[in-house]
């Protein structure tokens, strides 16, 4: 298994619950496709560097994982077509 870092930028309009439950709903992709979390950072809201979707602030969050490389494709696949995710980046860390 191999060590990945994934960064979610999540729409800052949205209700608390609902931007936790699209963070748990990625953890959940993760898990469901054979990946274990060693941790979550959440960043906060911060500026964008230019305008998603008509938005300028975004919530950041900053997931640690494990998975098999094949699971990469499934989770960004799925991550794609979230809603309320505006932007998202999945890369290996190299040891």
């Amino acid at each position: 298994m191999n060590k990945y870092e994934l960064v979610v930028v999540v729409n800052a309009v949205i209700e608390d619950d609902a931007r936790a439950a699209v963070i748990e709903k990625a953890k959940d992709l993760i898990t469901r496709f054979g990946g274990t979390i060693s941790g979550v950072d959440e960043w906060g809201k911060k500026r964008l560097a230019y305008e998603i979707q008509k938005m300028n602030d975004g919530f950041y969050y900053f997931i640690k994982f494990e998975a098999e490389t094949t699971a990469i494709a499934e989770i960004e696949s799925q991550m794609r077509i979230m809603d309320n995710v505006l932007r998202y980046l999945c890369v290996k860390v190299e040891e």
